[in-house]
């Protein structure tokens, strides 16, 4: 990709309102973190607060596992080993950018920290009841920083000189291990188009067994523009809901639309050791991917292809006519996939196809339209680095020491 758009930070609280739509329309300008003082919580109400989890089903999917054995990749801006909510689940990981805020600065890892907490977060304190509780809380976290944060100031280096950083990541990732392909990130820009490097990446990793999960685009109000990642065949394409399973203004709406997830109002861990509240499809893929994670932890032998599907023909609060581009095939209930499951014979690997057998997963944009004629043409150009799709506003409560941050 020629370059990925610089993020543009949200001054407001919630997230935009607008009339629902009854025709596409085009465009997506992602946010990054904005801090907004508020009053301070208690440590006890962050958990009542993540109404996601209770979305999600996920008591009901822990009755048969909590994501043990699963590694998640987060491709994103690192990964804060050390908070309270993740020690122990964060692994080794990889820099691909090299440069940029170092641990310690207020500008690193903010936004993988979230990513990661939301998905395997698993709070601490006595009996672990305070902090953030992920839905997969046993699976392992590799982060593979492949994206600064908004605020650094080499971001704009990064973006000219580590334009193919999210495809080695991708690669890497998956010759290490990972079980699940978490990107919350994304070019959304007007000029955004598919990148060689990057699709082939992605068919690597499902070649591989890796389930590749990404954020569908925060450009809802903005126009809907395509958003890469997101729209590579294969990938499983999340649209964000609030706590009333209603499509969120912001989220992108467009054919290649997987299923949605929380994305509104979302309790998330930060190195500062605050807990702030969030909103944007980054949340809602992370959510996802933890999903997979506990169908995966349930059923190991299952390919790409098959959780893909699995997801889908469970999936909560289905549209009419069971697809729309607002929210996919509906809302992932993983504990539903987990006992669907249970009637799958695991697939070959070889044998499978690795990612969705037709070019879109959907009916696909309109043929005359003649604005997404070149989505199925990879180009060879150099790729970029993504925008990260999620918006944090509220301080909800600060715990532990003070970092100096």
């Amino acid at each position: 990709m020629t370059h990925r758009t610089s993020p543009r930070t949200a001054h407001r609280t919630h997230p935009p309102r607008r009339p629902r739509r009854t025709a596409v329309v085009a465009a997506l300008a992602a946010t990054a973190f904005a801090v907004l003082p508020a009053a301070p919580a208690h440590a006890d109400t962050i958990r009542a607060q993540q109404w996601g989890l209770e979305a999600m089903h996920t008591t009901e999917a822990w009755r048969t596992t909590k994501g043990a054995g699963i590694t998640v990749a987060v491709l994103d801006t690192g990964v804060d080993a050390t908070h309270p909510d993740l020690e122990g689940n964060v692994l080794p990981g990889k820099d691909l950018i090299g440069f940029g805020a170092k641990s310690g600065d207020r500008a690193w890892a903010r936004h993988g920290t979230a990513m990661a907490g939301i998905i395997a977060g698993h709070g601490h304190g006595p009996g672990r009841e305070d902090g953030v509780l992920g839905i997969a809380p046993e699976a392992k976290i590799l982060p593979v920083r492949v994206i600064l944060e908004g605020g650094d100031p080499a971001r704009a280096k990064a973006r000219n000189t580590r334009g193919t950083a999210l495809a080695q990541g991708i690669r890497w990732a998956v010759d290490q291990g990972a079980d699940v392909i978490n990107l919350s990130l994304g070019d959304d820009s007007e000029t955004a188009h598919p990148d060689a490097g990057e699709d082939a990446a992605v068919q690597y990793a499902l070649s591989k067994g890796a389930v590749v999960v990404a954020s569908a685009g925060n450009g809802g109000d903005k126009g809907d523009h395509i958003s890469y990642p997101a729209a590579y065949p294969g990938v499983i394409a999340v649209t964000a809901v609030d706590r009333f399973g209603t499509h969120a203004a912001f989220s992108t709406s467009r054919w290649y639309a997987t299923v949605s997830a929380p994305g509104v109002d979302i309790v998330i861990p930060d190195p500062d050791r605050k807990y702030y509240e969030g909103w944007g499809t980054s949340a809602a893929s992370a959510f996802v991917s933890g999903a997979v994670a506990l169908v995966r932890s349930a059923h190991p032998g299952l390919t790409p292809a098959q959780v893909k599907k699995l997801l889908t023909d469970t999936a909560r609060e289905r549209p009419a006519g069971g697809h729309d581009i607002d929210k996919g095939y509906g809302t992932v209930d993983p504990a539903a996939a987990i006992q669907a499951g249970a009637k799958l014979r695991p697939a070959d690997l070889k044998a499978a196809t690795a990612g969705y057998g037709k070019r879109y997963f959907g009916p696909g944009p309109a043929a005359a339209s003649g604005e997404d004629e070149g989505a199925g043409l990879l180009a060879p150009v150099s790729g970029g680095l993504g925008v990260l799709l999620l918006a944090a506003a509220v301080v909800l409560w600060r715990g532990g020491r003070a970092t100096g941050r």
